[in-house]
């Protein structure tokens, strides 16, 4: 909207010392133009002669304050357990996932954990994500950092680890049965 102001008022005051030039064509139509054409003359304006051009009023809307915006922290993220390739043998499936994070996150905001591209429960504000009933084979892992609004703020590297179960359908505890004799 200014910008649209000024080109107008400098637009105008172009045009306000601008030569003006007169004629007539074949018909007796009379036209005006700033660019001088065969047969024109000049028209002379007299002193009291003013170009008044009513410019509409400008209201300057103060924004509305925002949030003060947070310093961008820089977070590094890592899994501590378990390492690399690491492989966990439980066969309930349990795993526990311990995170090391610097600095300290601030209190608005949260982790998430992923395996395998999916997020695992709800986000929290410790990097210790206690998991159960794990499938057997191949997992990667990842923990993000999210703000209050839900942006990521930082990612640790992907951690893939082996979970060793005997069987998924295997019973949990086995019965001793009594010989016959």
């Amino acid at each position: 909207m200014r910008v649209a102001l000024i080109l107008l008022i400098l637009l105008s005051a172009t045009f306000a010392h601008a030569t003006v030039y007169k004629w007539v064509d074949e018909n007796g139509k009379v036209h005006f133009s700033d660019e001088p054409i065969k047969n024109a003359e000049v028209v002379e304006f007299k002193e009291n002669t003013q170009n008044n051009i009513k410019l509409p009023e400008v209201t300057v809307i103060p924004s509305a304050p925002s949030e003060p915006e947070e310093k961008a922290i820089d977070y590094k993220m890592s899994i501590v357990s378990p390492t690399e390739e690491e492989s966990v043998r439980n066969n309930e499936g349990d795993v526990t996932i311990i995170t090391n994070i610097t600095p300290q996150l601030a209190s608005t905001h949260q982790l998430g954990l992923f395996m395998d591209g999916k997020q695992m429960g709800s986000k929290q504000t410790i990097g210790l994500f206690k998991l159960t009933n794990i499938d057997r084979g191949e997992h990667n892992f990842v923990v993000k950092a999210f703000d209050k609004n839900g942006k990521k703020l930082a990612s640790t590297p992907s951690r893939k680890i082996f979970v060793h179960r005997t069987s998924v359908n295997q019973p949990r505890f086995i019965r001793p049965q009594p010989r016959n004799n």
